[in-house]
């Protein structure tokens, strides 16, 4: 049962019943104006999830638009060579190979240091062959070398693989900075399926956080002139429907049901693609991991960024529970920001030295802009948007179907760091969340 994107980006699947189902992104819907007022640019040439994926991009390297590129990069870690080594054999040996140590290995400056300092100054191509941290290392390095990129995915654990943002540590502070679209994606099933668990239930759980991602998406939209697009919306709810229906053939490591989880990740990267950021799939859960990415209030985590996703979407569902019901009850009532947190800060961020990067990124701050009126009016609908997530027992539910952890211990925080966490998460991204509206909340 192939998967695959071409120019139409199109995928069947079987559905439970034995029927078969369509689900397309026709790149032509997107070159001509959207609903939302703005012209939409699908960057990437043409995406393969399937068996044998690997052979079409040695045929693209040997006959292809790739075969003009005679000097490529190819960057992985220790883990992704070893389980592609034999299968990608002919496509290293006509590579410049670069593998990276995977144990601590991080998108940051000292990672990037080490691929510019291995770099020969004729590269015309960048390979990556990995998940996450490989993915972001390789488009923000041929982003700033202006250099093609090829994503080959080893695990289904992220949705960056088709993404146009990356997710780097600078100097102590996680940023997502502008980075390159891949020019194709070769998945091949015959190594993202074989993947270990841990890593696929991890792609599950950056899926299931953008309920989170695009509550908060059209929560700020109703109280600032933020843009959204319902469009983008959609091929977000669409990966989140074809997750959602398949968790227990994930979970069995099924083919076709990890094809389909695939499929779910590259059509994220495709919705920020549409945007030119990570607003469709990053919102207040993932703004709790770049917290405990930081490591201010905790030491490092030995967990995957997936992991730390689930653990974040429940630390945020719950909270937006609590303010839904007390919307409910009428005993939610909004104040005038005041500005609290300011010893806070200092010993939490000043203390890791990067006080000043925060304050940078929170000015001006964008509660400022937002009126008592305003948000008081906004709260019955914000309570319609809140009771449209999930409920919490159905969440833990779906992730434990799929395999995810969905509590903070099961990544090693304690959980009197919730309450903390909650309070210095907004503060990691100028973006707006209702996680942010909490501040001017009483409830």
């Amino acid at each position: 049962n192939i998967v695959s994107f071409s120019v139409k980006h199109a995928v069947n699947y079987q559905d439970k019943s034995g029927g078969y189902k369509y689900m397309r992104v026709d790149a032509d819907d997107f070159a001509r104006p959207c609903s939302c007022g703005r012209e939409h640019h699908i960057d990437v040439k043409e995406i393969i999830i399937e068996s044998g994926a690997i052979g079409k991009l040695e045929k693209e390297m040997s006959d292809g638009d790739l075969k003009e590129c005679i000097s490529p990069l190819l960057i992985c870690d220790t883990n992704s060579y070893k389980v592609t080594e034999e299968l990608m054999e002919d496509i290293y040996d006509r590579c410049q190979v670069l593998v990276l140590d995977a144990e601590d290995l991080e998108a940051d400056e000292r990672a990037v240091e080490i691929v510019e300092n291995y770099m020969e100054e004729d590269i015309d191509l960048v390979l990556a062959v990995g998940a996450g941290t490989i993915h972001d290392l390789s488009r923000f390095v041929a982003h700033q070398y202006r250099i093609p990129f090829v994503s080959v995915p080893t695990a289904a654990s992220s949705d960056g693989f088709a993404s146009t943002v990356a997710d780097m540590t600078w100097n102590g502070m996680k940023k997502a900075v502008k980075a390159e679209a891949p020019l194709y994606v070769f998945a091949d099933t015959d190594i993202f399926a074989k993947a270990p668990k841990r890593l696929t239930a991890a792609g599950v759980s950056d899926i299931l956080g953008k309920y989170i991602a695009l509550a908060d998406w059209k929560i700020s939209s109703l109280l600032t002139d933020e843009y959204y697009c319902a469009e983008v919306v959609n091929l977000e709810t669409r990966a989140l429907r074809v997750v959602k229906d398949n968790l227990k053939e994930i979970a069995a490591g099924e083919e076709d049901a990890c094809e389909k989880l695939m499929y779910a990740l590259v059509l994220s990267g495709l919705a920020m693609q549409m945007t030119g950021n990570s607003r469709p799939a990053s919102g207040a859960e993932h703004h709790l991991v770049h917290l405990w990415d930081m490591e201010v209030l905790n030491g490092h985590l030995d967990a995957l960024h997936g992991e730390k996703v689930s653990a974040g979407t429940m630390v945020a569902l719950i909270e937006y529970k609590k303010i839904a019901d007390a919307i409910r009850r009428k005993t939610c009532k909004v104040h005038t920001h005041i500005e609290e947190d300011r010893e806070f800060l200092q010993s939490t961020f000043g203390k890791k030295g990067v006080l000043n990067a925060i304050e940078k990124e929170n000015a001006p701050e964008l509660l400022d802009a937002i009126s008592t009126r305003q948000l008081s009016d906004a709260l019955p609908e914000i309570m319609q948007l809140i009771d449209a997530l999930p409920a919490v027992t159905d969440m833990q539910e779906m992730m434990s179907k799929a395999g995810c952890v969905s509590r903070v211990r099961d990544i090693g925080l304690p959980g009197e760091a919730v309450s903390d966490s909650l309070r210095l998460a907004p503060y990691t991204r100028r973006r707006m969340s209702l996680l942010r509206l909490r501040k001017l909340l009483i409830y």
